[in-house]
């Protein structure tokens, strides 16, 4: 059973490494200024892949639930990061984001009736301050709309999170469908928007072809369907404590593949994060409740000692 739950959350925790690769493929291979396109290239080619491997479409209320978790984890939170990384100096929109655990542990005490605890209000807060020592830069002025942006994308994600976490699944319909449907969505949603704000698509050459199809099928198609399958058999507090391990990959592959140095403040930050992300995987512990016996208990139970041989009462 351990070793299960340990398989499920190595699963479930590729999705944010994988995420963590996104700014260096951005970077290196992708059109620059193109956030909204690129959010509509990773979202809606793998939400289509997905429907067309699944072959399962909503049905009654999972019509508008699907697009309401769409929007939430897809549609909005999409070009609202991608908003806050353009605005926002250095590794400060990871900051903001990493404040996710702290939201899905109040978010889940309303929907979902679990009392916040101290060690995860704790481990949140350590885990944001090991991601701001690994990210931050001091360069530049805070720019409101990015921080605003920020803090949006984070709720989006984790009210996201949470309510995959209530509404479940319907019946014969696994996490590969869901996820579909919630990139499929999202990616309508996303659309309307990069035509209006950006225009026509940029003209692609292959290495950004390479880099959109790196991003559509490892880093959104099977990431958010590992993500999604963990949010239905983990808890939500669980599954978001994972994401701090996004930051700390792009902050690796920045050091092994793009040359960029880790300080010791760096290292330090990037332990205390991790480690967080390790507590966060623990489960409370459960009280088992007990009461006093009654006295017709008490008699009864004295009456069956009485009734037993002497020498197995010694």
């Amino acid at each position: 059973m351990a070793a299960n739950r340990a398989a499920l959350t190595l699963l479930t925790a590729l999705a944010p490494i994988s995420w963590g690769t996104t700014y260096a493929v951005t970077t290196e291979f992708l059109p620059p200024d193109r956030p909204l396109f690129t959010g509509l290239m990773r979202a809606l080619p793998a939400g289509l892949l997905l429907l067309a491997v699944a072959r399962v479409l909503p049905r009654g209320a999972w019509w508008w639930k699907s697009a309401v978790l769409g929007a939430l984890n897809i549609g909005a939170f999409f070009p609202l990061l991608f908003l806050s990384a353009y605005r926002l100096p250095g590794g400060m929109a990871a900051v903001v984001g990493s404040v996710g655990p702290l939201f899905v542990v109040g978010l889940s005490a309303l929907l979902l009736g679990q009392r916040p605890t101290v060690r995860n209000v704790l481990t949140g807060i350590v885990a944001a301050f090991g991601v701001s020592l690994v990210v931050l830069k001091a360069a530049g002025a805070l720019d409101a709309v990015g921080v605003l942006a920020a803090l949006a994308s984070t709720a989006s994600m984790s009210a996201g999170t949470v309510l995959t976490k209530r509404w479940g699944r319907p019946d014969g319909v696994g996490p590969l469908a869901l996820t579909g449907w919630q990139l499929t969505a999202g990616g309508l949603l996303i659309a309307p928007l990069a035509v209006l704000v950006e225009g026509a698509p940029p003209a692609l050459d292959g290495r950004a072809a390479a880099g959109y199809l790196y991003l559509a099928l490892a880093n959104t198609a099977v990431a958010y369907w590992l993500w999604f399958r963990g949010i239905g058999r983990l808890s939500a507090t669980q599954v978001t404590f994972l994401g701090p391990l996004s930051p700390l990959t792009a902050a690796v592959v920045g050091w092994a593949a793009l040359g960029q140095a880790l300080t010791p403040v760096q290292l330090v930050g990037m332990g205390l994060a991790f480690g967080a992300t390790v507590v966060g995987q623990l489960r409370p512990r459960t009280k088992v409740a007990t009461r006093p016996f009654s006295s017709s208990e008490k008699n009864a139970r004295k009456d069956s000692m009485d009734a037993m041989d002497p020498a197995l009462r010694r």
